[in-house]
């Protein structure tokens, strides 16, 4: 499997998302994005906050978050101290050898268990359950036969969750989707589509100072974007192009240059000079 942080850099370039798009609907500030994409560990708060921010970038991509997750325990996470110390042997009480009060028998070392042999053991035990849970998942999206009903039977009744922490985890998520849907409704959406009869110049700038377009020539016939962000600054050499903001047909005067400044519910021409040109 590639690197984990490739894995979320390359999905959210596929996407042609901005790192500042995934910080306001994650809520996850864009250093620990960052970090996470370039598997900086050390720069992220903690173990469990790595998990928990994995998960949520993971989603954010429409990625599959177990198995991320599975691959960084696997990788990056190690036993505790506890599950290593050397398994001894009980010790017997000394006492004296016989009846008559003969002298005492000298005790034998307690046999040790070497470290790498507990090492080896766990990692194996470790390998066996990953590779019994892939299997299940397989069988379960085979059709659910014998052996996916059986592992949602053993997680049903090993693992009971109570009602109250059932309703407190569905609030949550409720809570979840309303801020992330919360945050999509504030981006602005926005295509450039060239009508011709010649090539448009375009530089387009978003929220975060990203050049999205880094001053182009587009050709009639194709589209750039769609693009999301919460605004935009857009400056076209002539107006051989029309604009769709969120579905929503713009059309461009014709002048030369013509610049926007593009936000949730504005759409206002400014003067060329108040926009990057993208030189």
């Amino acid at each position: 499997m590639p690197e984990i942080g490739a894995t979320l850099r390359e999905a959210r370039m596929r996407a042609r998302i901005d790192i500042s798009e995934i910080e306001a609907e994650t809520k996850i500030r864009a250093k620990y994005l960052r970090a996470l994409e370039n598997e900086e560990w050390g720069l992220l708060p903690g173990p469990a906050y790595v998990r928990s921010f994995l998960r949520t970038y993971a989603e954010a991509l429409d990625l599959d978050a177990k198995l991320l997750l599975e691959e960084y325990k696997l990788r990056h996470e190690r036993p505790s101290d506890h599950d290593l110390m050397p398994i001894g042997a009980p010790r017997r009480r000394g006492g004296r050898g016989g009846r008559g009060g003969g002298p005492m028998r000298p005790q034998r070392e307690p046999r040790r268990i070497p470290v790498g042999l507990v090492v080896g053991v766990i990692v194996a035990l470790l390998i066996g359950v990953l590779y019994l849970l892939g299997k299940g998942n397989n069988d379960s999206g085979d059709g659910g036969g014998p052996s996916a009903a059986n592992t949602t039977t053993s997680r049903t009744t090993t693992t009971p969750v109570p009602a109250r922490t059932t309703a407190t985890s569905s609030a949550a998520q409720r809570k979840a989707s309303k801020k992330k849907a919360s945050a999509a409704s504030r981006l602005v959406r926005l295509q450039v589509v060239p009508t011709g009869p010649g090539p448009v110049f375009a530089c387009l700038v978003d929220a975060g100072g990203a050049a999205r377009i880094p001053g182009l020539s587009l050709q009639q016939g194709g589209t750039a974007g769609p693009y999301r962000s919460k605004s935009f600054k857009l400056l076209l050499g002539n107006g051989n192009a029309r604009l769709r903001v969120n579905g929503k047909v713009r059309d461009v005067p014709d002048a030369s240059p013509v610049a926007f400044r593009i936000s949730k519910g504005s759409f206002k021409r400014v003067d060329p000079g108040a926009v990057p040109n993208c030189s």
